[in-house]
């Protein structure tokens, strides 16, 4: 009887492992075969998949926002239109009746390479599909720029000025200069804490390629104070005190493809021009030491980021399609041409793989678009302006 009732135990188990098998192998199928989840352009599901409108058609997420790849109805008409579309899932069930949902294709992602963490697209942003001849200048199209908090050095820990300063900066060459644009120091912060890469380690060769390759990033801009040192000094009756304070800012430009400094700086300001008087005036020469400083540093670091080569990477070719990691805010336009590159050892620039041409927007800061005499192209190949001389 035992041995019968432990027979019929065996069984029960046995038929209830084999379906929690089958489960498992497909999931973990599935997960090894999708986008990875730090990719911005994945596979739904989403909740409003699930709706009878759209229940067989293809819903992917782009940036946590949901969009609905369609056919374009241009493409017949040639000029290097897409063939397909991501219309924003509120506006394809108010116009579905215009747009036909595309074959689905096969996917080509890089293995080893990774695609930028974008921010959703603004509501009032369309695409636009028109295309033209335009050849991208040089001056229009802005380098992406991190710079990170600075490093204070001879500050007590309850005072520190490092991201102060940082912020200071970021905002000072913007306003002197028009052909950069700045990533946000936090987001890069998070991005590398979430993958377990220590901040210490930003300036190493392989996390620079890194955020060139996600974020677009064409150099980083680092630095640490010395100071500020304060000197006080009052009146004979002690009523009145007068404040003088010194900083000296280090700071240097680091290229993400070479992975080397490509330019460093130095500033002091003179101790005399932060002398402050009446409520506070430690805390006053404190700040006014640091505008001098700053005030020294802008123009050559303005000048420096001007004359950098802009570039940006495919992050992702599915079909005749691709994807890059800069786009609007970079200052590209719709029937832009550009040119792309295998990528060369030390960051440098390999052999001419052909041009491609922008055919729309996606996001923030990425756009679409098609090859128009290339060889196959692959994720990681360098993209730069057709025409555009360097090295």
């Amino acid at each position: 009887m035992y041995l019968f009732n432990r027979g019929k135990m065996d069984l029960k188990a046995g038929a209830l492992r084999f379906p929690i098998f089958v489960f498992l192998f497909f999931f973990f199928f599935s997960s090894g075969c999708s986008t990875p989840s730090w990719f911005p352009i994945k596979k739904g599901p989403s909740y409003k998949a699930k709706t009878k409108e759209l229940i067989d058609k293809e819903v992917v997420l782009i940036d946590q926002e949901e969009y609905v790849k369609v056919s374009n109805p241009k493409a017949s008409e040639g000029n290097h239109q897409p063939k397909t579309l991501y219309i924003p899932v509120d506006e394809y069930l108010a116009k579905r009746g215009e747009y036909a949902s595309p074959v689905a294709g096969r996917e080509e992602v890089g293995k080893e390479t990774v695609s930028p963490s974008l921010p959703p697209p603004p509501a009032s942003e369309k695409e636009v599909f028109l295309v033209s001849s335009v050849k991208p200048s040089g001056p229009r199209l802005k380098k992406k720029v991190v710079i990170t908090h600075f490093d204070d050095r001879t500050t007590t820990p309850e005072e520190l000025f490092g991201d102060w300063v940082a912020d200071k900066l970021v905002k000072d060459v913007e306003r002197k200069s028009q052909r950069v644009l700045f990533v946000d120091y936090s987001a890069v912060k998070d991005f590398l804490e979430k993958r377990g890469m220590d901040l210490k380690d930003l300036e190493t060769p392989n996390i620079l390629s890194l955020l060139n390759e996600v974020f677009g990033v064409n150099a980083v801009v680092s630095g640490y104070l010395s100071g500020p040192y304060v000197f006080v000094t009052r009146t004979a009756d002690n009523r009145e005190a007068a404040a003088s304070a010194i900083i000296r800012i280090d700071m240097k430009v680091i290229d993400t493809f070479s992975g080397k400094p490509v330019k460093q700086f130095s500033a002091n300001n003179p101790i005399s021009a932060s002398k402050e008087k009446g409520p506070f005036p430690e805390e006053k020469a404190k700040i006014k030491a640091i505008d001098l400083t700053l005030s020294d540093l802008v123009g050559n670091l303005s000048r420096e980021l001007d004359g950098l080569d802009w570039s940006c990477r495919i992050v992702k070719v599915e079909g005749d399609e691709l994807y890059l990691n800069a786009g609007r805010q970079t200052g590209l336009r719709v029937g832009d041409t550009l040119e792309v590159f295998r990528p060369g050892e030390n960051g440098a620039r390999g052999s001419f793989k052909g041009r491609i041409r922008i055919s729309a927007f996606l996001g923030i800061d990425a756009s679409m678009g098609r090859a128009l005499d290339a060889e196959k192209l692959d994720v990681r190949d360098i993209v730069r302006p057709a025409g555009l001389e360097g090295t």
